[in-house]
């Protein structure tokens, strides 16, 4: 009986650490993301973890009809990206992130983890194309 119990038990154990792993640490997905940086910041009552959030350019809806901001809100982590996007807040700015499936309180209050800056630029790229006044 007690050679059953230890199976049972290591079973139950393995189960449990494949769950963590695919919940926590399992990278579901990754890319770029790019848009005006809304507002970056420090923030946590245990754990201080950088929040932002990114407003893209369009909008979508999934009702016909209706207009829904497009944003994209996340957590940073490193240092270097932090002293990046401080000093970013309204302009254009191109992120790379990691979608994991569930959030931990170290890692921040998003699912969406952003670990590199790929481009700042000061102006979004909609306001580039568009025609100076006066030259019509």
């Amino acid at each position: 009986m007690n050679k059953y119990v230890k199976i049972g038990l290591a079973i139950v154990v393995l189960f449990l650490a494949g769950f963590v792993y695919w919940n926590y640490f399992f990278v579901f997905s990754e890319g770029v993301k790019g848009g005006s940086l809304n507002y970056f910041e420090k923030k946590g009552f245990v754990f201080k973890t950088y929040e932002g959030r990114l407003v893209q350019d369009g909008f979508q809806s999934p009702q016909a009809g209706a207009l829904q901001s497009n944003e994209f809100r996340f957590s940073a982590v490193g240092s270097d990206v932090a002293q990046q996007l401080e000093r970013a807040s309204g302009k254009f700015v191109e992120l790379r992130y990691k979608e994991y499936l569930g959030k931990l309180p170290w890692r921040g209050a998003s699912k969406y983890v952003v670990y590199e800056v790929v481009e700042i630029n000061d102006s979004s790229p909609a306001r580039n194309n568009e025609i100076p006044a006066g030259t019509n």
